[in-house]
């Protein structure tokens, strides 16, 4: 019967999405890495295509093992991710932060739930002052982990 193979492989699959999440208890192991999908027709509105001020922008660098890249732009129309891509994650989300540790995330605004793989996301801050924050933070919620974040200037 073929059900073993398919089920075991949908462990695996499981699993390998549930780790990526995770943090690594020792700092030589290297992160599961995810490549953004982006193809011509996601090319990343600018700023001025968006009709957004710009408040404050930052670039993001990966933290604790993990791969997050692109540009954040926080304007008066919201929080805008470009040229992003990030490790995969079951639960990732953006936060607008003062730091990059739990208590920081804890002590912040969450954004919304993110794409690992879309490089151009757009999210509303509904009500939310951005000026009282300096960092957009990459979490996933699931793992209590930060994957990355963008001071922002």
């Amino acid at each position: 019967m073929r059900i073993k193979p398919i089920v075991a492989a949908a462990a695996v699959v499981a699993a390998a999405a549930l780790t990526a999440c995770g943090t690594s208890e020792s700092p030589s192991q290297p992160a599961m890495s995810s490549p953004a999908m982006s193809s011509p027709a996601m090319a990343s509105p600018t700023v001025a295509d968006s009709g957004m001020t710009a408040m404050a922008t930052g670039r993001f660098g990966g933290l604790n093992g993990k791969h997050v890249a692109g540009d954040a732009t926080v304007g008066n129309m919201g929080v805008t991710l470009a040229n992003f891509s990030s490790d995969e994650g079951p639960d990732l989300h953006i936060y607008l932060t003062n730091g990059a540790s739990e208590s920081d995330v804890a002590a912040g605004r969450e954004i919304g739930a993110i794409k690992h793989n879309v490089v151009s996301q757009t999210f509303a801050l509904n009500g939310i002052h951005a000026r009282d924050y300096h960092m957009v933070v990459i979490h996933c919620d699931k793992a209590k982990a930060v994957f990355g974040a963008a001071s922002l200037r």
